[in-house]
């Protein structure tokens, strides 16, 4: 099973990105895709989950400015990250959990600076 994330970039305070990630190479849909960050000197952290049947969850900090969704094929996952914020900084995993197995996308950085 492959991953691939796409969209990082570097974006001003206040701005908005948009990260896709495309699972390939299963026959099963993932029953969970997420994505994780990780920030320089920090552990990798949950940013949002969202399920096959559309329940999500999201991290206390992103709450309100990010959206989890999936395509309609649910093989992929978006980030829409609105608001961002010095503190968004970091790489962005993309995370899919298909049967009892759980896999990672090589992840993109997304720098939020003036």
């Amino acid at each position: 099973v492959q991953l691939q994330a796409s969209g990082g970039g570097l974006v001003q305070p206040g701005g908005s990105l948009r990260l896709s990630c495309a699972a390939s190479g299963s026959i099963f849909i993932p029953n969970v895709m997420g994505w994780y960050r990780q920030a320089p000197g920090k552990q990798r952290e949950l940013v949002a989950g969202i399920t096959l049947v559309g329940a999500t969850n999201y991290a206390d900090s992103v709450k309100g400015r990010f959206t989890i969704s999936r395509g309609n094929t649910k093989n992929t996952v978006y980030l829409q990250m609105n608001s961002l914020k010095l503190d968004d900084t970091a790489v962005y995993y993309c995370n899919a959990q298909i049967i009892n197995k759980e896999y990672w996308g090589q992840g993109t950085l997304v720098t939020v600076s003036s």
